[in-house]
């Protein structure tokens, strides 16, 4: 796996939004953290542009604005403003030459996810699964989340703890990680952006969705062989979950542990992986360790 280069005082970090539209104001706070930190910011085009529907602009102006990023020399990451829905419509239009010989940090979550299973597969190129532009609109910008993602892409060391919880299964495990949301992975499944999963420690979460859809993704990632040979599953936040008028029975995360409950490796639940707040920065296909014991769950 190829580490872009980590980030460094003076560097510049492009804003953009390749999927769901952001105003312009939504992205202050963590414009202005940014410069707090040392680094320089670019806008593009699709941050509060002119786009009259859920998009932040065209397919094309999407394209271009991502693009025009990745072929910069002088960008050194670049920050997701926000994801919803809409990378999928223009991943297999992007130019990855000039990227492959300048790598750079990709930041993101949610529909992000279609990027980082690409680049990982495709690519051989570490990414990052984070907090995201509106992340920094908590208090001062500045928490221990957004402060994941400076040291993940400082190359810092990071430590994530998370309390335990009667679903958990311990153990402890080195391997790379790879995940993000669980809608998008199963989406992914067929294409070029499906993750190779064997071998590895698996993250997932998801916001909004019907628990008997929750179900069928399960299903679907077990089905596809995705669940069988990992070495290590992390389960993050589901939030906000939906139930039909007849309740479907289980919470999340029962449906979750009952599809891998013949499995034996290590498995945690209520990780800080989310939509919410609650969100650590993880460097997509890096080595990490999880250790799993009866008082937390712990990755490094």
């Amino acid at each position: 796996m190829k580490i872009p280069p980590y980030l460094q005082p003076g560097d510049t970090v492009a804003i953009v939004c390749p999927a769901g539209f952001m105003p312009a104001e939504r992205a202050k706070a963590c414009i202005q953290t940014l410069k707090k930190w040392g680094y320089k910011v670019v806008k593009g085009k699709t941050l509060g542009g002119k786009s009259k529907n859920y998009f932040s602009g065209t397919d094309e102006e999407r394209l271009q604005d991502l693009q025009q990023f990745i072929d910069d020399p002088n960008i050194d990451a670049i920050l997701c403003g926000r994801g919803g829905y809409g990378t999928t419509r223009i991943l297999d239009g992007i130019d990855w030459k000039a990227f492959k010989k300048n790598p750079k940090w990709i930041i993101g979550f949610s529909d992000i996810t279609v990027l980082h299973g690409y680049m990982h597969e495709q690519l051989g190129i570490a990414s990052i699964h984070g907090p995201m532009a509106g992340a920094f609109n908590h208090g001062n910008g500045e928490d221990r989340f957004t402060f994941s993602l400076k040291d993940t892409m400082e190359g810092k060391p990071v430590q994530y703890i998370s309390t335990a919880h009667p679903l958990n299964r311990n153990g402890k495990v080195k391997a790379p990680v790879v995940g993000g949301n669980l809608c998008l992975m199963a989406h992914s499944i067929g294409s070029n952006a499906e993750y190779k999963t064997d071998g590895k420690i698996l993250f997932i979460e998801d916001v909004g969705e019907q628990l008997y859809n929750i179900d069928r993704m399960m299903l679907q990632l077990k089905r596809a062989g995705k669940l069988k040979k990992l070495k290590g599953l992390i389960v993050g936040g589901f939030s906000d979950n939906k139930d039909t008028d007849r309740p479907f029975g289980k919470t999340a995360y029962e449906i979750i542990a009952e599809a891998v409950k013949e499995y034996r490796y290590p498995l945690c639940f209520g990780f800080p992986i989310s939509h919410e707040r609650e969100n650590v920065a993880i460097a997509i296909g890096q080595q990490y360790t999880l250790d799993i014991n009866s008082d937390m769950a712990v990755l490094f």
